[in-house]
């Protein structure tokens, strides 16, 4: 694909999505509770040809995807984190519940996404969070969200 980026190996060391369904490119910055992501979108990615082809619109799915895969990093992160305090059994986060998810704008071919996720509450194995997706300092896509912790499938 042309006006793809270099993937962060951190991304792919800590969650298991690869490409074509990775929609990360880089963690900007993480702090305990909350991480900002980026993401570009190809100008020739597939999924315009048949997503709105006269005028392409990059799926809602796919951006609430992106929101939910910087929540498994920041979760991942979170455990990461936490193993080097106390040594437990850890899992791969998985989506469990989606939320409020509200369509601000239209994203489209050769945009940046800007991905920020916070940690509302933990709860025993759930991590319940808020995502904001912004293109252009504009935000695109909020939605709240939680996962649980899983043993490898």
């Amino acid at each position: 694909m042309k006006g793809s980026l270099h993937i962060d190996p951190i991304i792919t060391a800590l969650i298991p999505h690869r490409p074509p369904f990775l929609w990360v490119d880089t963690i900007i910055s993480y702090e305990n509770g909350a991480i900002v992501t980026e993401k570009t979108i190809p100008e020739d990615l597939d999924i315009f040809k048949g997503h709105y082809p006269d005028h392409p619109i990059l799926p809602g799915v796919i951006l609430c995807e992106a929101l939910f895969q910087t929540g498994a990093l920041l979760i991942a992160r979170m455990v990461q984190d936490a193993l080097e305090k106390e040594p437990t059994k850890s899992g791969i986060p998985v989506l469990s519940r989606i939320g409020g998810a509200r369509f601000r704008r239209p994203v489209g071919p050769g945009s940046t996404l800007q991905m920020q996720v916070k940690l509302k509450e933990k709860i025993a194995e759930a991590w319940f969070l808020k995502g904001v997706l912004r293109v252009k300092e504009k935000i695109a896509v909020q939605v709240d969200f939680s996962c649980t912790m899983t043993q490898a499938l």
